[in-house]
């Protein structure tokens, strides 16, 4: 029986998940990092809560991952929302859904997960060797860089968990790209992501940061209900996120629109009856927010598209379906996450790269995209033991 470890290159929750379900198969399991500390974008995550999975029904939620949904339905169901949230209960971060159906820990943070987490492991014998930054192979050695200087790896197996290419600075940069080769990947585009926008320097003074709630917003033939926030640059949010692969196509395209309706809930001639109702003369401004009830950034939002009709109806569509252009999305630099990433037809069924025996990919390096919402980190997890488990089914295989 050999002693060299199984080795996995990613501290994110992909790699963490894969170590843990090999480990619990008596595997011995080194991590590899090129950072200081694990899971980076994971604590960057809960900042805003984490959101770790979402409760809707099974359709529904395997829609948000779009082209992706054939191939990521079988990974999911085997490691679904409902066992993420028994896994989170188990290390001690007992969850809870919002009033939007999102699940969280009840901590709202992701620091108390990671420490038990890694904890855990450690206890179970994982061995962390960080600040490892992998240079690729050298025959069939992993060589890595480190303070030290360089060393070199042999193992039996290996799972590649290397992130994407969205907040660079927090580990995941595509740089291991270039060590896989091109061929293989579809390249990297922002994805959940604010969009910038041509704002008036008084829209964008008086009202940056300042939320747009209720609203729906349609690029194409998406339409996508929630909230969103005013930026100097533009706009960001949820339900800016949701419209990103439509975005994509319309700025690939060279001219991107969206347009905001602001009352959702009520039709144009429900609106116009509502603005017919304000006293005669009435300022533009009295009509938007008094009369129907618009906040100031919104109704400042209705003349950005241009100067408002006076008619009732041709106001309320206009506040219907106020049109902005799109200049271009937010860098990867600044998106939550990246959309591209290992094709699918480089992988096998178990997520080992059909070029490379014994090699696995996971997490956020596979081209799958999905919005904000739990979405994100339930694919995440469940990618990372589909490949622990695509791993120890292929060393069944070879020791027959």
């Amino acid at each position: 029986m050999s002693d060299r470890p199984l080795v996995i290159i990613g501290a994110g929750p992909a790699g963490l998940m894969a170590a843990e379900t090999l480990v619990a198969q008596d595997q011995r399991v080194e991590i590899y990092d090129r950072m200081p500390t694990p899971g980076r974008k994971f604590l960057m995550a809960g900042r805003g809560g984490l959101n770790l999975t979402h409760s809707e029904d099974r359709r529904d939620f395997l829609s948000r991952y779009h082209d992706a949904a054939d191939w990521l339905e079988p990974m999911i169901e085997a490691f679904s929302p409902q066992d993420l949230r028994a896994w989170a209960d188990e290390l001690g971060a007992e969850t809870f859904i919002g009033s939007s159906g999102r699940v969280f820990p009840k901590a709202m943070k992701a620091s108390p997960i990671l420490r038990a987490w890694r904890r855990r492991l450690e206890d179970q014998g994982v061995v962390f060797r960080l600040r490892h930054d992998w240079q690729g192979w050298d025959g069939a050695e992993l060589v890595f860089e480190t303070p030290h200087g360089q060393t070199r790896v042999e193992t039996d197996g290996l799972i590649l968990a290397l992130g994407g290419a969205s907040w660079p600075r927090l580990g995941a940069d595509g740089g291991w790209v270039a060590r896989l080769g091109a061929d293989q990947v579809t390249p990297f585009e922002p994805s959940n992501a604010g969009v910038e926008i041509g704002w008036s320097e008084v829209h964008k003074t008086r009202f940056a940061g300042a939320p747009l709630k209720n609203i729906a917003v349609r690029c194409g033939e998406v339409s996508r209900q929630g909230e969103m926030v005013i930026a100097e640059y533009g706009l960001e949010g949820g339900a800016i996120y949701a419209l990103g692969a439509s975005l994509r196509a319309g700025l690939a395209r060279g001219d991107c629109e969206i347009s905001v309706d602001l009352r959702p809930q009520q039709s144009v001639e429900a609106v116009a009856a509502k603005l017919s109702r304000a006293r005669k003369g009435a300022s533009l401004s009295t009509r938007l927010t008094k009369t129907l009830g618009l906040s100031a950034q919104a109704a400042s939002l209705v003349r950005e598209a241009g100067m408002p009709p006076r008619d009732d109806l041709e106001l309320a569509r206009r506040i219907k379906t106020i049109p902005l252009h799109v200049e271009r999305m937010r860098g990867l630099e600044r998106a939550i996450s990246s959309a591209g990433g290992v094709r699918r037809e480089a992988l096998g069924e178990t997520l080992m790269l059909r070029d490379r025996p014994g090699v696995f990919a996971a997490g956020e390096m596979l081209d799958w995209d999905a919005p904000t919402g739990g979405y994100l980190l339930q694919a995440t997890f469940a990618t990372g033991r589909a490949a622990a488990n695509g791993l120890l089914d292929w060393l069944n295989a070879e020791a027959r």
